[in-house]
């Protein structure tokens, strides 16, 4: 069967699909999802039952490749499934409260690629493995069920595809072992392509089915004459990807394509480093009406207001200095554990404060008022304040007229002011949208070591460089980096922060932190949840070491850093730390030059 299988592979060609002859396109589209479905059942069940690694690695690479190509249908229509087939090859723990707390090994086709493609590769659990996601194939074939989709559908497929491949798939985010990402993002390119085609057989426009089939060709033969260390990133972005996605809304537009809703990403963002591209109303959980500039003023007051706080001498503001891209320059916050977190670009993030024990901006200030370390008060003193001040109360009755005097609105124009520090007018935004054209090789080859041989871009995804994960921007991830107390280079102890764990207290969790923006990391210095490191060079020698495990922390059974180092050279760490520089909002650009520490 093996042998079958790959003897039909090695005739084919599974990323190239037969012209649209039918007026059934949704039906066909389901046809042929079924159909790939069937073949990579058939393909791991084959991987499930062989003893042998040549023809195990063989069949992996088939059914890889089918994966991919399956990808952008199955990531839309199936998300959960599609994140548990290809999930991480660590202990995935989902924490819904104290009473549900799940812990899962990974059966994926990353922790089969590491299984049959590692140093000791282990077949029994490969075998196990297969056979798992075989069964979840057969009942996504069984399922599958296409007949209520429309034609915005099937293009916010197309749109969640480019937005992926660009931030997760040419980074090697889910290519660990092999590193195939350019290999992989053909397949998923093939499919996005023959969606399109559906689409515009369904819609029929010939100049826009030209401009489509310039762009995937041009993008295809882009990745297929580099490998993985050579593939420049910032040209791909700045001559394949934003081209797409700016085409992808010239097509919504042309064929006058309406849309039911707005999922995390606008449905007329045109390029990836813009304010454009996502949708605030799917990170606050409701629709945030116009952030004016009244709003803005009033909730940047609101931030600044002392008298929150039981003894008035605190405000968020003590905390989160402007100057200082809202951190405090302190390695821990005044009677805090912490380092203080920056609030620019806070708005894109599904959990808040270092443990993510906050699901909100708003439920965030509950958390800060309630603190005995803090405002060591109550929320019913926001309300008191405010109806004490004259102008605070004028200004939030007339600003949100249609919600009651209280204490939450009081909180939703504090997180208004927090959702409006978003200018996306760093040095890279600027270039990457064509503004300028002002980034020099180093900086550019910082950016190319980021998002390929640095694995940063595989826990800190563009565009915002934060731990939510995109294209649908649901999840924020953690990670335990093995972060040292002090600075040790050398035989290191673990800081006894325990992070995540102090939650829900699940054992797993132990040392686990919510991965931060680094956009304005330049001037927010100190870094880790510790404060531990005072320089961007340090931070970088950190990782270059391999995490914790470079430095001889080794007794952590679930850091998810590589234990391996990454050897970068000198001049790499320093195009790298050149790279990071960029990403300084305008505002603070004249900050840089300045003590501002």
């Amino acid at each position: 069967m093996a042998s079958l299988i790959l003897l039909n592979y090695a005739c084919k060609q599974p990323q190239e699909y037969s012209h649209i002859s039918t007026t059934k396109h949704w039906e066909e589209l389901e046809s042929t999802y079924k159909k790939e479905l069937i073949e990579n059942r058939d393909i791991l069940d084959s991987i499930s039952e062989t003893k042998e690694i040549k023809v195990m690695r063989d069949l992996f690479k088939v059914s890889r490749q089918n994966f991919k190509s399956l990808e952008p249908v199955l990531s839309f229509h199936d998300k959960q499934v599609y994140a548990s087939l290809n999930a991480p090859n660590i202990l995935k723990v989902e924490e819904e409260d104290a009473t549900d707390i799940k812990e899962l090994n990974p059966l994926s086709f990353q922790s089969l690629e590491e299984n049959i493609f590692g140093e000791n590769p282990d077949l029994i659990l490969a075998q196990k493995t297969a056979h798992h996601m075989s069964n979840k194939m057969d009942a996504l074939a069984r399922n599958a069920n296409f007949s209520h989709y429309q034609t915005y559908h099937v293009l916010w497929m197309v749109r969640n595809q480019i937005l992926r491949t660009t931030t997760t798939g040419i980074t090697g985010y889910d290519s660990p072992a092999l590193q195939n990402s350019l290999e992989d993002a053909v397949s998923a390119f093939a499919k996005a392509e023959y969606l399109i085609n559906l689409v515009l057989s369904k819609h029929p426009n010939e100049s826009l089915a030209k401009e489509w089939e310039n762009a995937f060709t041009a993008n295809n033969n882009y990745l297929k004459k580099h490998s993985f260390s050579s593939f420049d990133r910032y040209h791909y972005i700045r001559n394949h990807s934003d081209p797409m996605l700016k085409l992808w809304a010239q097509t919504v537009k042309e064929l006058t394509i309406h849309f039911p809703l707005e999922m995390a990403v606008s449905n007329e963002a045109e390029a990836l480093f813009s304010n454009e591209l996502l949708n605030l109303d799917h990170f606050a959980g409701y629709r945030v009406d116009t952030l004016t500039q009244e709003k803005i003023e009033l909730g940047k007051k609101l931030f600044n207001e002392k008298g929150f706080s039981s003894n008035g001498a605190i405000s968020c503001a003590t905390c989160h200095v402007d100057k200082l891209a809202f951190t405090d320059g302190l390695a821990k916050s005044k009677d805090q554990k912490r380092n203080s977190p920056s609030l620019t670009y806070v708005a894109y993030q599904n959990n808040f404060f270092y443990d993510k024990r906050s699901g909100s901006l708003e439920g965030q200030i509950i958390n800060v008022v309630e603190n005995e370390t803090e405002f060591h008060t109550d929320v019913s003193k926001l309300l008191q304040v405010v109806k004490q001040n004259e102008d605070y109360l004028k200004s939030i009755t007339t600003l949100y007229p249609d919600q009651p005097l209280n204490e939450s609105t009081v909180r939703r124009s504090i997180a208004d002011y927090l959702r409006s520090l978003n200018s996306w007018d760093s040095k890279w935004d600027r270039n990457l949208r064509g503004e300028e054209s002002s980034l020099t090789s180093s900086e550019i080859n910082g950016f190319n070591l980021f998002m390929g041989k640095a694995q940063c871009a595989t826990c800190h995804f563009a565009p915002v460089f934060n731990g939510t994960i995109p294209p649908d921007f649901t999840e924020t991830e953690v990670e335990h980096l093995g972060t040292p107390a002090t600075i040790e280079n050398t035989n290191a102890t673990i800081d006894e922060d325990l992070g995540v764990y102090e939650v829900y207290q699940t054992e797993s969790r132990k040392h686990f932190f919510k991965t931060p923006s680094l956009r304005n990391v330049e001037i927010t210095s100190p870094y880790m949840h510790n404060g531990v490191y005072s320089t961007l060079e340090q931070v970088i020698d950190f990782y270059n070491r391999g995490g914790g495990y470079g430095i001889g922390i080794t007794d952590q059974e679930y850091q998810t850093l590589p234990p391996d180092p990454l050897d970068l050279t000198k001049q790499e760490q320093t195009d790298l730390i050149n790279f990071l520089k960029t990403l300084t909002d305008q505002r603070y650009e004249s900050n840089v030059d300045q003590s501002i520490y």
